[in-house]
């Protein structure tokens, strides 16, 4: 998923990626994976922080779809706010969802402003779990929830090879970390109930899906909306990405956690 110049996400990749997963959608899945990530919690009256929103769909979901009060989306790349914030104010919902750029490091929120920290895809551009899971434990209200999908490596080692490869293709800050680590900073954090989902099955059948419609039926129209280049290089990307995901080094995750009343 790779592009050039100074933005991770410059806007050619933005739309590439909104081609192949949905208007507002830089991550798998599209509502239906968000909903599942938030199975059985109900945000409805709720106070949300859309942690690495992208361009807003995610953000837009949580308010239309879940019923949150409000929805604060926060991301450090420009391009993709540009991009929100035009979503925004075309859907409505503008006294209810609002986007913010914020510069890697300690989120600028006081303590206890959240009942629900929720994140897409965006922890893996954090190298620091440790403290990314103190500063999400810090900002929410006692009682609050995290909940949140990532992308995982199965261990804490070197990358094998095919993975090094994979993760160079991408071209982007990915920070990954295991399952072990991330379940001791949620739990080093002060979380309770911490609870994380193996997701490699579910996204080594879609993302064969993906290279095939790349490949295939979706590539002309990926090309006309973000060139050729980006759009072949990407294929490749696919192609490293399904040896990665068939090993299982490669495992997107569910997280959830909830701060305890008393912590």
């Amino acid at each position: 998923m790779t592009a050039t110049g100074d933005a991770e996400y410059p806007d050619e990749l933005i739309t590439f990626l909104e081609t192949l997963w949905g208007a507002g959608y830089l991550s798998p899945g599209g509502p239906a994976e968000v909903d599942r990530v938030l199975a059985g919690m109900s945000l409805a009256g709720c106070d949300v922080l859309d942690l690495g929103c992208g361009s807003g769909g995610i953000s837009l979901h949580l308010a239309e779809r879940h019923g949150a009060r409000s929805v604060t989306g926060i991301d450090v790349e420009g391009p993709v706010l540009a991009k929100a914030r035009e979503r925004v104010d075309a859907s409505g919902l503008a006294d209810r969802v609002r986007f913010a750029q914020v510069a890697p490091g300690p989120l600028p929120f006081p303590d206890r402003t959240f009942d629900i920290v929720f994140s897409k895809d965006a922890i893996v551009h954090i190298p620091d779990k440790h403290a990314i899971m103190a500063e999400i434990h810090r900002v929410l209200k006692p009682g609050g929830r995290f909940a949140a999908s990532d992308w995982l490596i199965s261990h804490d080692g070197e990358p094998t090879p095919p993975m090094a490869d994979y993760i160079r293709s991408e071209g982007l800050s990915f920070g990954m970390a295991s399952p072990t680590r991330y379940r001791e900073a949620m739990v080093a954090a002060g979380f309770a109930e911490v609870e994380l989902v193996n997701r490699n099955p579910w996204y080594r059948e879609v993302a064969r899906g993906e290279f095939e419609q790349l490949s295939g039926a979706l590539y002309e129209r990926a090309v006309a909306a973000a060139g050729r280049a980006l759009v072949d290089h990407n294929i490749g990307t696919w192609k490293r990405m399904l040896t990665v995901l068939e090993s299982g080094e490669h495992c997107p995750h569910h997280l959830r956690a909830r701060r305890p009343l008393g912590g």
